[in-house]
């Protein structure tokens, strides 16, 4: 089979023919369908995500796919049945084995590509936004790379769950990527003093930030008493240093959320989610917006889209 290596640390990935694995005990295979791509994909190339898996590894933290057969004492999914799986590592490849507690089933008929970009972008904003930060309907949401994998599924859950969204992104463009997921303002970060637009519009009660930087900054200016800021990432480069006396002042909670985490500690909150992002998923409540779908040979490609934010929602790896 082809799979989409990591041989060593800050080298591109190659393409390489390996050999189709079997599933241990616990596990199941997988014939892969479509993976989604993450910007966690691009810090494993460098060997800065916190998880980096151990040299050489197969890319690719999340599938979509059809359960291919099944390892010693596993029971189900059966064999065919379509499934999501989280598996860190692996997806970029025809098949992979998994852990078959981290597996999901979908229901027949699930468009494959839509289903590879749910979980790790909705996961994070489901999580986030209602187990994390309590996100109340009235309550104003700021979403910051609104435009973004997970930013854009922060706008569309927010509006689920009664909130009013301010998006913030960058350029025309992609505040219309986030206009149509269900914004109800728009601010663009390439000319707009955040800050006072926030302002201007009431301020916020909860910050999704994924991309730190001088945008935290302006956002913790904006927010209002009480509110409730969560730390996503860092896709700006920059990890901001909170100053407590701003803190203090506002009685301001800021939050670290790291989706993944929860499957060490807590792994409940991630498989409850998913269990309802499906039925959403399946009743037509979510949409995920993939701007690119490509196959496993441009997979650097996508990638490349990803670093230079050319995309917006999702970019997909299609097998």
């Amino acid at each position: 089979m082809r799979a989409l290596r990591c041989l060593s640390k800050g080298q591109p990935p190659v393409l390489e023919t390996i050999a189709r694995p079997q599933p241990a005990a616990g596990e199941l295979r997988v014939k892969i369908a479509a993976c989604g791509l993450n910007f966690a994909d691009l810090l494993m190339v460098q060997g800065s995500y916190q998880e980096t898996p151990a040299y050489p590894f197969t890319m690719g933290m999340e599938v979509s796919g059809v359960v291919d057969a099944l390892g010693e004492g596993v029971s189900g999914p059966a064999v065919g049945t379509p499934v999501l799986v989280f598996g860190g590592q692996g997806g970029l490849a025809n098949y992979a084995c998994f852990d078959a507690s981290r597996v999901t089933p979908l229901p027949q008929g699930t468009d494959m590509v839509s289903a590879a970009a749910l979980q790790v972008a909705y996961g994070t904003s489901h999580v986030a936004l209602g187990y994390k930060a309590g996100l109340k309907a009235g309550e104003t949401l700021l979403v910051l790379g609104a435009a973004g994998g997970v930013g854009l599924t922060a706008v569309e859950i927010g509006k689920l769950m009664g909130a009013t969204v301010i998006a913030c992104a960058r350029g025309a463009d992609k505040l219309a990527v986030a206009k149509a997921a269900g914004a109800d303002h728009l601010i663009d970060a390439e000319k707009d003093d955040i800050r006072e637009a926030v302002r201007a519009l009431g301020g916020a009660d909860v910050v999704y930030d994924p991309v730190g930087g001088d945008q935290f900054k302006a956002a913790m200016r904006a927010c209002n008493p009480e509110a409730r800021l969560l730390s996503i990432g860092f896709a700006s480069g920059e990890v901001p240093q909170v100053p407590a006396n701003i803190l203090l002042v506002k009685n301001l909670t800021v939050m670290g959320f790291y989706w993944g985490g929860y499957l060490a500690f807590k792994p409940s909150v991630v498989t409850d989610s998913l269990t309802e992002l499906v039925r959403w998923h399946a009743e037509g409540k979510i949409k995920p917006h993939v701007s690119h779908a490509l196959p496993l040979e441009q997979a650097l490609e996508g990638m490349e889209l990803l670093r230079s934010r050319k995309s917006t929602g999702k970019v997909v790896i299609t097998l």
